[in-house]
């Protein structure tokens, strides 16, 4: 099986929609999607990534499941630095982050002391057994570490969601720490990335990334990729986001 995890594209945060450079990034999305032999879409419930996907559903004529899970991960934290406010975890200074060596273990991220009190092991549950019941349907159910192929397939299946959902579901098939994830990768609106199972003993799958946030789309359609989910590249570029 191969599976497309699809980042919305450019997004207008304030109307929950895409921007005018967005909409050009679906529509070259849709013309490499369309070349493909999807056979199910999933999308997330917000505005963003609907819209993005709308361009490739209608080339391919079919419509998508939403799933409430698919969302953006948000589970808001009081950053170390940032008092006044909530944040989201991927918004953290490096500084603060890298402090606490448990961050990077699978089995002790969650349990610290932030986002235990934010509740960050109940919902990276619930949307990691979200994520492993649509496997499941799909033939590949979660044993224990890995997969069982119970009706294993070629099909291609894609998930239109964000940026910080994409890393949990990556965490979880990669056996991880988000936190790695969410600091050291950024996948740019619109951008694609192709997992494929890999069955060397029969009936044991194993998911593996292919390419991570691949924009070639947007290249081949003469369009550079849009800023949005990094920060500054030098801290003296002003019109770039710091913080």
């Amino acid at each position: 099986m191969r599976l497309l995890i699809i980042r919305h594209g450019d997004p207008d945060y304030e109307h929950d929609s895409l921007t005018p450079q967005g909409w050009k990034e679906a529509e070259l999305l849709s013309e490499r999607l369309a070349k493909l032999a999807i056979s199910a879409c999933y999308v997330s419930p917000l505005g963003r990534a609907k819209d993005t996907a709308s361009f490739t559903l209608k080339k391919l004529g079919c419509t998508a499941t939403e799933c409430e899970w698919l969302r953006e991960f948000f589970v808001p934290i009081s950053r170390p630095d940032v008092t006044d406010r909530k944040k989201i975890s991927w918004d953290w200074l490096p500084q603060d982050w890298l402090a606490e060596e448990d961050f990077f273990r699978r089995d002790l991220w969650m349990d610290q002391k932030i986002l235990r009190e934010a509740g960050m092991r109940e919902e990276y549950t619930r949307v990691t057994k979200e994520f492993d019941a649509l496997l499941a349907r799909h033939g590949y159910e979660r044993e224990g570490e890995y997969y069982r192929a119970v009706r294993p397939n070629r099909d291609t299946v894609a998930l239109f969601c964000h940026f910080g959902l994409e890393c949990v579901l990556l965490s979880h098939l990669m056996h991880v720490s988000p936190m790695i994830l969410w600091h050291h990768l950024c996948a740019a609106p619109s951008s694609v990335t192709t997992i494929y199972t890999e069955e060397r003993r029969q009936g044991i799958a194993n998911f593996r990334v292919s390419s991570f946030g691949d924009t070639s789309h947007l290249y081949a359609g003469g369009e550079e990729p849009s800023f949005a989910a990094r920060f500054c590249e030098t801290f003296d570029c002003e019109s770039e986001r710091h913080d």
